[in-house]
């Protein structure tokens, strides 16, 4: 039969590593208050004795780090007879819109308060326009050191030219008589997906600050671009998925729209389609991120995937991003152009030598039945 001193060491020495203490700290603690004449090596196995007694099914790299039984996920169990592994099941694995539907519902008792109605140019003015405005690869997060690329680029360099450039844009088409205006989101307005500081696919990144902190920076300047340019027309987000920040940009576009749940004059298509099509007037706009399907595609593909705007409207764009520079092509009833970047060159885009094109973001005036029929560019040095 155990004494009492011994039943309580038992006590004590379980109580404290539930607490998360390692066996050498027991091991010392146990010396203390029990008056034992032992070394601290012969307190450490006793205790090490004790919590093997007390939980056979311990792994033994927990006892080796003294891991409280309450964090251990799994174990093996042997003996003679038996080879048992016990594993805690793991949590049901949620969608990346499961993710997003979660987030939104989380902040739906956030409604601000916002009056669009002002300062619109009336629907059925035919001489009004509509005003897409497309800051492409904005990468807020990248850092560029100009000592080595000749380029300053950090988050906060990404988030003003990303203001000033939209709000310029903005100005410069307000003789048009803007009706509808279109913002181009997504398409790499994040640089990184995540603590890894890597892309989607996990090719690291050269970064300017933490990964939540460009997340919240993009939906502030989002959240401020929208109030703005929602005072001049009513505003549709249309949000392209991108290869460096495939889950955080979707979430970063769902708590936008969250935001502006229920606020007239905001309307948003962010679902995670890599293609998006819309309707004004006599002009189907299709917008992808481009790092998929190939620029000759695009055109039959725009034909299948939004076959009643491609057959009643005779103006058709396809606006693309991704290569961070100019190129524009008229195929067979579709104009496709890819977007310039407002962001600096990394080291390994120094390296490779892909730099030195303009950088900008850049705005296009549709009117209702001529299509595109003026563009505009806002360039940063």
């Amino acid at each position: 039969m155990k004494s009492n001193q011994e039943v309580n060491i038992v006590d004590r020495v379980l109580t404290l590593f539930a607490s998360g203490h390692s066996k050498s700290e027991i091991g010392k603690l146990i010396i203390d208050e029990f008056g034992l004449e032992i070394t601290s090596n012969a307190a450490r196995k006793r205790v090490e004795r004790i919590i093997k007694k007390e939980h056979p099914g311990m792994s033994a790299k927990a006892y080796e780090v003294g891991l409280p039984p309450g964090q251990v996920k799994g174990y093996w169990y042997k003996d003679k007879n038996y080879s048992i592994h016990v594993a805690v099941p793991k949590e049901e694995s949620l969608t990346l819109e499961e993710v997003a539907n979660k987030l939104k519902d989380s902040i739906t008792g956030w409604q601000p308060k916002y009056n669009f109605s002002e300062f619109k140019t009336p629907e059925n003015d035919q001489d009004a326009h509509l005003l897409i405005i497309d800051p492409a690869d904005v990468h807020i997060g990248k850092l560029a050191v100009a000592d080595e690329t000749g380029d300053d680029y950090d988050s906060e360099t990404a988030v003003a030219r990303l203001v000033s450039g939209v709000i310029s844009i903005c100005k410069s088409a307000l003789p048009f008589n803007i009706d509808q205006i279109v913002l181009v989101g997504g398409n790499d307005i994040l640089h990184v997906d995540g603590p890894s500081n890597a892309t989607s696919r996990g090719t690291r990144q050269d970064v300017s600050g933490m990964w939540w902190q460009s997340f919240n920076d993009a939906k502030n300047a989002y959240v401020r671009i929208i109030e703005y340019l929602a005072c001049v027309a009513p505003v549709h987000f249309i949000y392209n998925p991108s290869n460096h920040d495939y889950a955080n940009g979707y979430l970063l576009s769902q708590v936008v729209e969250a935001w502006f749940r229920g606020v007239d004059g905001v309307t948003f298509d962010t679902s995670i389609s890599h293609r998006k099509y819309y309707r004004y007037h006599n002009n189907l706009i299709g917008t992808t991120h481009g790092d998929g399907a190939k620029m000759d595609m695009l055109p039959l593909l725009a034909a299948n995937e939004a076959k009643e705007a491609w057959a009643s409207c005779s103006n058709r764009y396809i606006y693309t991003h991704h290569i961070h520079h100019k190129v524009a092509k008229d195929y067979p009833g579709v104009t496709i152009e890819s977007i310039r970047s407002p962001s600096g060159a990394d080291s390994w885009h120094h390296k490779m030598g892909y730099q030195h094109a303009p950088k900008a973001i850049e705005g296009f005036v549709h009117h209702k039945q001529n299509g595109q029929v003026f563009r505009i560019t806002h360039n940063f040095s």
